[in-house]
């Protein structure tokens, strides 16, 4: 059953302070950045709907259905804490977070070291201006809503400084006249402006009732469980609209339900592993894959899955460690680092070591022999590296998904080989039994098969980061159109170098490739070597492009090789 009841935003706000209102595990971190915030309090000042909140009502002296963390005064995460017996009512915000948040942090706390400052002259016709900042110097001197109207420094009033006024007063007209008399004005229309907008914040924040809350009661008479899953339903449904969940937010979200202890699991895991691109997405999936299931359904999550996670959080952990090391020690570490890259042969290293018959502390230690004496370590290079470079866990393939068809198919043959040594062989032929563009065999016409970004960090002694904005053409494709080149072959890997983008569209723009390297490149031996660019200065014409682009890839090949 769900009661509505209408709130002020300045009541709500204290009784968030006092910590009536309360967040329960299964809500996920503050996601509003600063301009969310200041939108919500220009939509408050106009009187505009911006939705409902739903809580959870508990009693005083109960054990609440979940455990909570308190509201961040300054954008901070809070753990939750483990709670037996209430000593007050409390609310469980299951709906509304983020707006609540921003009420909170905008009139009482802080995000990113900034404080909330309102514009006493905005436009109260159209748009009131809020603005975050960590010093008042730094405050916007322009309107967002009219760029001709200047805004001077003490437009700007600190929000928690005008509430505490208000409050202090209760009586809008006077902080309205203190603010007049400080500031010396005598022109009618900013004094105008100041009692719109001192009025409209007044009204809104504190007299007016333009908070709706629902209440929703829960019968304690009814299975523990049976509750949860209801309200992480209800959950799962309210997020559908406003600032969604991702599915494994949700996700997270039924975990915490079952298990508080999975919030810290969480936290805990990725804040140490998130640089090899480990997400709150691929921890989940992880798990679920170490249980050998690996299309694990929202609906199908069960009790079992959070205990799984906490009970062998040390297993998880030790295998994580010791698959950063194997990044490190496989010279990977940069490449997973530097951005976004599948994490799918990630998870079957860290399967393997998993499914390892040695005890946590032998698990942290298991690369550390990595050059002598693994069993493991050279396999799962050769298979990391001729998967990455053969692009199978890049995209789509014909029929192949990574996160699909890949998963399955691996977990299907390296389950069999669980505490054996590493099944590279045999994985490669699940490649060449599906459709997967996939061959050991590295010679000149493979090259544009291959993964780029990849073959870039080969290129580059894998210590370069590889940013798109940083791929220029060898010889300029303006010169090489004209010269009525192949399209192709101009855009091939054979053409391509990693330069900065200002260099690129700066000083080498357009500049014939010779020129270049003769007129601009500092030091030519360290350029050529960098790039791989073949030392016969005599096909470094455009002229003989074909022939610069046949010796360059020689060189790339054998970079491959070296590295294979």
């Amino acid at each position: 059953m769900a009661i509505w009841k209408s709130n002020r935003i300045s009541d709500v706000i204290n009784e968030i302070e006092d910590e009536r209102f309360v967040l329960p595990v299964i809500q996920r971190k503050l996601v509003w950045d600063e301009i969310k915030m200041e939108l919500l309090f220009d939509t408050l000042l106009k009187g505009d709907s911006f939705g409902g909140i739903m809580v959870i009502e508990e009693e005083k002296g109960s054990k609440p259905l979940f455990n909570y963390r308190p509201f961040t005064k300054d954008g901070s995460f809070i753990p939750s804490r483990a709670v037996d017996k209430l000593t007050q009512q409390q609310f469980f915000v299951i709906d509304g977070q983020q707006r609540l948040q921003s009420f909170y942090i905008g009139l009482k706390g802080s995000i990113n070291g900034k404080v909330m400052y309102f514009d006493l002259y905005s436009n109260y016709n159209s748009q009131f201006e809020f603005k975050f900042e960590n010093n008042k110097l730094h405050l916007p001197n322009k309107s967002k809503d009219d760029e001709e109207r200047k805004i001077k420094d003490h437009n700007w009033y600190l929000a928690s400084s005008l509430l505490r006024r208000l409050k202090d007063t209760n009586d809008e007209d006077q902080v309205a006249d203190e603010i007049i008399k400080i500031q010396k004005i005598s022109v009618e229309d900013r004094e105008i402006h100041i009692r719109k907008n001192v009025k409209a914040f007044y009204k809104n924040v504190i007299t007016a009732e333009s908070l709706g809350i629902s209440k929703v009661i829960i019968n304690k008479t009814f299975d523990e469980v049976a509750n949860k899953q209801k309200i992480v339903e209800l959950f799962r449904r309210l997020n559908d609209g406003g600032t969604k969940l991702s599915p494994f937010d949700l996700v997270a979200s039924i975990l915490k339900g079952f298990a508080w202890e999975m919030e810290s699991f969480l936290e805990d895991i990725l804040k140490e592993y998130e640089e090899i691109g480990l997400s709150q997405d691929n921890l989940i999936k992880l798990i679920f894959l170490l249980q050998d299931n690996h299309k694990k359904e929202m609906a199908s999550i069960e009790a079992k899955d959070a205990d799984f996670a906490i009970k062998n959080k040390e297993r998880i952990k030790a295998i994580l460690k010791s698959l950063k090391d194997f990044l490190i020690h496989s010279e990977l570490y940069n490449y997973y680092k530097d951005g976004n890259r599948s994490f799918v042969p990630l998870f079957f290293i860290a399967y393997h070591l998993y499914h390892k018959e040695i005890k946590n502390s032998k698990i942290k230690i298991y690369f550390d022999n990595f050059d002598s004496g693994n069993i493991d370590f050279f396999e799962m290079k050769i298979w990391i590296y001729n998967s990455l470079l053969n692009g199978v866990f890049r995209s789509k393939g014909a029929g192949w998904i990574p996160y699909k068809t890949g998963v399955r198919k691996i977990l299907e043959l390296i389950k069999t080989h669980k505490n054996n040594k590493f099944p590279t062989s045999e994985i490669f032929n699940t490649y060449r039994g599906h459709p997967v563009i996939f061959s050991l065999e590295y010679n000149e016409d493979r090259l544009k098969e291959l993964d780029r970004i990849f073959l870039f960090y080969l290129i580059y002694d894998k210590s370069q980061t590889i940013r798109n904005q940083d791929i220029d053409h060898v010889m300029p494709i303006s010169i090489l159109l004209q010269k009525g080149y192949d399209w192709d072959k101009i855009n091939s890997i054979k053409n391509y170098q990693l330069l900065d983008s200002g260099t690129n569209r700066g000083l080498k723009n357009g500049k014939p490739f010779q020129e270049w390297v003769e007129n601009h490149v500092e030091n030519k031996n360290t350029y050529t070597k960098r790039h791989l660019i073949p030392s016969e200065e005599q096909i470094w014409n455009e002229d003989r492009f074909i022939e610069f682009i046949q010796h360059r890839g020689k060189l790339l090949l054998d970079k491959i090789k070296k590295n294979i």
